[in-house]
């Protein structure tokens, strides 16, 4: 079974994915995996730009986790969302300071749904789980997510709403 970790920049995939590792499941960090599919660089954006169709076209599947940012895209069994509370997370992506233009398009993109209307878009309904991190370490997610790839707990998603951020003009 292959599961996906995906969600906006700075929620926590990579730390998930360690602790994942660390307790003895295989993962994949996509960034380790993309390098021969960069075609250029969005200096605007502060960005690689990647071919990300062929790379998920050509991308080996495995019995294991799958965690970036674009996760989503593969044909996964089970796929997880992360989430973070966009204030956290600004707070997340000045410690390791993004710039301002990038924390925001971050912010933003986390705030509107991004990542999950993407994954919702991708997947069935009973393989998805939306998963907060605010304020957890990430063996909280990881209990999660073992439990939500063993079946333990269902699939779930659409419960978490940041738009008030954007509504009280927060971002």
């Amino acid at each position: 079974m292959m599961c996906g970790i995906t969600g906006t920049p700075g929620t926590g995939k990579s730390m998930v994915g360690d602790e994942l590792a660390r307790r003895g499941h295989t993962v994949v960090h996509l960034i380790d995996t993309v390098h021969p599919y960069i075609i250029g660089d969005d200096e605007e954006r502060d960005t690689q730009i990647i071919d990300v169709d062929r790379w998920a076209e050509e991308f080996v599947p495995v019995d294991g986790f799958v965690e970036g940012h674009f996760a989503h895209r593969l044909s996964c069994d089970r796929i997880v969302v992360l989430r973070c509370r966009p204030d956290e997370l600004k707070a997340r992506l000045t410690k390791r300071k993004y710039r301002t233009k990038k924390i925001r398009e971050n912010v933003e993109a986390e705030a509107l749904d991004v990542c999950l209307i993407e994954t919702v878009e991708m997947h069935p309904a009973s393989h998805i789980l939306e998963l907060d991190t605010t304020g957890h370490d990430p063996s909280y997610s990881v209990d999660r997510i073992e439990q939500f790839v063993k079946d333990e707990i269902p699939a779930l998603f659409g419960t978490i709403d940041w738009s008030g951020f954007v509504e009280a003009g927060l971002l």
